[in-house]
């Protein structure tokens, strides 16, 4: 759906004004590879809080500890 959408608004603004639109059809590629390295950033921080919540975790949950949503199931 959200595919759809920017397709259909690059339609409009294909039809308001074509050389703006080209020139955002050009420059997406570009800034898509711009963007990879902010990715993997957020990837990344993303394992580091992970692990980081594990090891304060881990005394509690050798002692038996377990998320209120593995009780639940």
């Amino acid at each position: 759906m959200k595919l759809l959408l920017v397709f259909l608004a690059w339609c409009i603004l294909f039809v308001l004004c074509w050389p703006l639109a080209v020139l955002a059809l050009m420059a997406w590629p570009l800034l898509w590879l711009l963007s990879l390295p902010l990715r993997l950033v957020g990837i990344t921080l993303g394992g580091v809080f992970a692990l980081l919540t594990a090891l304060v975790q881990l005394p509690a949950r050798l002692l038996g500890w377990r998320p209120a949503a593995a009780v639940a199931r």
